[in-house]
C-alpha cells in the first residue's frame, strides 16, 4: 500500500470543488458508527442490553471504554445542537449523579468488576460545570467500579468561559490526561451572534494552565459556516490558534436546524455565510493548519506531527469510534448518562435522551435504554471497511469482497465512476486509494458502502461533505 499521507495536501482549485459539492450534496451521517443511530430499533430495550453487558463479561481480561454524558450547561448557546440543559442548583447535579451512580452500579452487575479502562471520556453539555466536590464523586465512582488502566486516555470537555487554573490543577490530580476546549472563533461578531462570548484571554489563561498542570494533550474545537464568518477573519483565529499550539484541532461545520434545536431559532442568521463562502473557509483552514505543520487527520482533524493521531495515521493503527478518532482500542464502549452511546456484546445501545425519563427508569429499578442494534456479519465486514476508508484513507480489495458486498461488479462500477471524478485512484492493483480532492466525499464514498442508506427516513441533522 501507499504510505499515508501526512504534511502538505494540493487543493482542488474552490469553483471545480463547490461545482462538485453541489453535485455530490445529500444528506449523509459522519459514520462515527455503522449502522447510523437513525437505524436502530426502537424494540431494543433492557432486556436486549441485559443479553448484551452479560455477553461482554465474558471479556473480562479485556479493555473497557467509558463515555459519560453531563448535559449541565450554566448558559444554553444559540447555535449547540448537543443534548444539554440550563440550570444553576447543585441538586439538580448532585440528583443526576445519584442516578449516574445508580446505572454504574447496575451496568457492573452484569458487566462484572475490575475491567480496566483505556479510554474514559466526559462529554457534554459542559463537563467542568461540575463542582470540584461532584467531579471528584463522579471519577470516584467510575474508577471504583472499572479501575484505569496504566497509560489509559482521561479526556474531558471544557468551557474556558467557566475554567480555571485551579480547576485544571484539580482535574490532573484527579487522574485526566486530555482536555478539549471549545473555542469556535475568536471573533467578537461571531460570538455575539452565536450568544457566547468568550474572549481570547480566557482560552489562552485555560490552556496555559493545563500545561503547567502536566496534561499531556490539550486541543481546541472550531465551527465554521456561523454568522458573519468569513476567509479573512476565520483566518485571524486559525493564525492565533497556530501561535496557542494546541496538540490537536477538530473544525466541525455548523448545521442550522432550528425546526429541530430551539435554541437556534436565537441565532443571527442575516450574516451566515452562504455555500461558496462556507468552503472557502473550510479551504482556509486546511491550508492554514497544514502550512503550520499540522497533519489533516480524515476530513475535519488536524494533530500535530507527535501527536498519537498522527503517530498512528503512519502506522495504520488509527480508529473512530462514538467520540471520534482515536488510537485506543477496546472491545467494549460503556456509556453512562443520557443519550451515552455505547458499543459491547456484538450491538450498539443507545440511552433514554430525555433526563426525566432517565431519572424514573432508573428509579424504578430499570435501565433506560432508548434503542439499540444486534450487529450481523455483514454489519461488521461493512464497518470495517468504512472504518478504514474514514482513518486511512483507502479501500483495499480485501475489504471488498463479494462475500460481504454482494453485486461487487456493480460497486466496482460505482467506484470506478468516482475514480473518473478524481476522488480515488487505482492502488497497484490491489484497491483503491482516497485522493486529496476526495477527502471532501469521504462520507459520499462510505455511503456506498453503507446497505441502510436510503431505508425509511433520514434524520436531517445529518449533512453532506461541507
Amino acid at each position: 500500500m501507499i504510505a499515508p499521507r501526512t504534511g502538505l495536501v494540493r487543493l482542488p482549485e474552490p469553483a471545480e470543488l463547490q461545482r462538485l459539492i453541489q453535485e455530490h450534496a445529500r444528506p449523509l451521517p459522519r459514520y462515527t458508527s455503522y449502522p447510523t443511530v437513525p437505524y436502530w430499533d426502537r424494540d431494543f430495550g433492557e432486556a436486549e442490553y441485559r443479553g448484551a453487558l452479560e455477553r461482554a463479561s465474558a471479556n473480562r481480561h479485556q479493555p473497557l471504554s467509558v463515555y459519560v454524558h453531563l448535559p449541565f450547561c450554566a448558559k444554553r448557546c444559540y447555535y449547540c445542537g448537543c443534548n444539554a440543559m440550563v440550570t444553576h442548583r447543585d441538586e439538580i447535579v448532585d440528583g443526576y449523579l445519584d442516578h449516574l451512580a445508580l446505572e454504574i452500579h447496575r451496568v457492573q452487575d452484569y458487566l462484572g468488576s475490575g475491567r480496566r479502562v483505556t479510554q474514559l471520556h466526559l462529554g457534554g453539555g459542559t463537563p467542568n460545570f461540575l463542582t470540584p466536590r461532584q467531579m471528584s464523586r463522579l471519577v470516584r465512582l467510575l474508577t471504583d467500579a472499572f479501575p484505569l488502566a496504566e497509560g489509559a486516555e482521561v479526556a474531558v470537555e471544557m468551557d474556558p468561559r467557566i475554567g480555571s487554573p485551579e480547576q485544571a490543577r484539580h482535574l490532573r490530580a484527579l487522574g485526566f490526561t486530555r482536555m478539549s476546549m471549545g473555542v469556535q472563533d475568536f471573533e467578537p461578531r461571531v460570538q455575539a451572534a452565536i450568544g457566547r462570548i468568550q474572549p481570547e484571554e480566557q482560552t489562552v489563561s485555560l490552556m496555559e494552565a493545563a500545561r503547567e498542570a502536566g496534561f499531556a494533550s490539550v486541543n481546541v474545537d472550531l465551527v465554521y459556516g456561523l454568522p458573519y464568518q468569513t476567509p479573512e477573519s476565520f483566518r485571524r483565529t486559525l493564525e492565533r490558534i497556530v501561535e496557542l499550539a494546541p496538540d490537536r484541532v477538530a473544525t466541525f461545520s455548523y448545521a442550522h436546524l432550528p425546526e429541530l434545536r430551539k435554541n437556534q431559532r436565537a441565532v443571527d442568521t442575516s450574516g451566515l455565510p452562504d455555500d461558496s463562502t462556507k468552503l472557502d473557509i473550510f479551504l482556509t483552514t486546511v491550508r492554514t493548519l497544514t502550512a503550520a505543520g499540522y497533519d489533516w487527520i480524515g476530513f475535519d482533524h488536524f494533530a500535530r506531527p507527535d501527536d498519537e493521531l498522527s503517530l498512528a495515521v503512519r502506522d495504520r493503527r488509527l480508529l473512530r469510534n462514538f467520540m471520534g478518532y482515536t488510537t485506543r482500542s477496546a472491545p467494549d464502549q460503556v456509556a453512562f448518562g443520557v443519550s451515552g452511546i455505547g458499543a459491547l456484546g456484538g450491538c450498539f445501545v443507545q440511552t433514554e435522551t430525555r433526563i426525566d425519563r432517565y431519572r424514573d427508569t432508573l428509579a424504578g429499578g430499570g435501565l433506560p435504554i432508548v434503542r439499540g442494534h444486534w450487529l450481523s456479519e455483514d454489519d461488521r465486514r461493512r464497518a470495517a471497511a468504512i472504518q478504514h476508508l474514514m482513518c486511512n484513507l483507502e479501500l483495499p480489495d480485501s475489504l471488498l469482497d463479494a462475500g460481504t458486498f454482494g453485486a461487487s461488479p456493480e460497486l466496482a462500477r460505482r467506484m470506478e465512476a468516482f475514480a473518473r471524478e478524481g476522488f480515488l485512484r487505482p492502488d497497484g492493483g490491489r484497491g483503491w486509494q482516497v485522493s486529496d480532492l476526495g477527502r471532501f466525499f469521504l462520507r459520499n464514498l462510505a455511503a456506498e458502502l453503507d446497505a441502510y442508506l436510503g431505508r425509511g427516513s433520514m434524520l436531517p441533522t445529518f449533512s453532506s461533505s461541507i
